[in-house]
């Protein structure tokens, strides 16, 4: 059976409910209930948390998904500290244990020393930018992906603690598109792309 971890990064802020990436971790939740075959745990960002369990969320998980709304092109605030305080408390506990230097050669093998190898991980992030502003020539993002451009470090952190990186979804033009219709159609979307990324673990 393998073992699931899912860290919904949305919040209440400004005019952001938070209520889109918890339909999101919903849907990845009816998904993966379906059947018997994997073992599921939980965080919200906004929950009181205790770090030495959420090291052992990390520690005990197989995959590991992210679901994060995308706000002036970072991770939201809690859960950029979520991050912070529960990968440092994660040092020599299972998540890390050195930026994999030594001192006889300083120079080399930076990011090799993170504790999470074996572990696959899922970046799932909604956008009020469409996609066309990431692929048309001469539009905001210069023609780069979601993965090569903002959420670059993102990918980084998590190879710098051993971890794998597992095709993600992105969810565009969401708050000025998010119809009915719309919904509908994100959903499927996105549980065929669960469908496809499960069936080849």
């Amino acid at each position: 059976m393998k073992k699931i971890f899912i860290i919904n990064g949305g919040q209440k802020f400004a005019h952001s409910g938070g209520k889109f990436n918890k339909t999101v971790q919903d849907w990845t939740t009816e998904f993966l209930s379906k059947n018997n075959e994997y073992e599921i745990k939980t965080t919200h960002v906004e929950d009181n948390i205790d770090l030495d369990k959420e090291v052992e969320k990390f520690v005990w998980a197989d995959i590991i998904i992210y679901h994060t709304p995308v706000w002036w092109f970072q991770l939201p605030n809690l859960f950029k500290k979520y991050i912070d305080d529960v990968f440092t408390a994660g040092h020599n506990k299972g998540i890390y244990k050195s930026d994999g230097r030594s001192r006889v050669n300083p120079d080399i093998n930076y990011g090799t020393g993170g504790l999470l190898h074996g572990r696959k991980y899922m970046l799932t992030t909604s956008w009020n930018a469409p996609a066309t502003a990431f692929t048309l020539p001469g539009e905001f993002f210069d023609q780069k992906s979601v993965d090569e451009g903002v959420m670059f470090g993102f990918h980084k952190m998590n190879k710098f603690t051993g971890m794998e990186k597992l095709d993600g979804f992105h969810f565009h033009d969401v708050e000025k598109g998010a119809t009915i219709e719309n919904i509908v159609i994100f959903k499927e979307n996105y549980t065929k792309h669960l469908e496809q990324t499960f069936k080849n673990l």
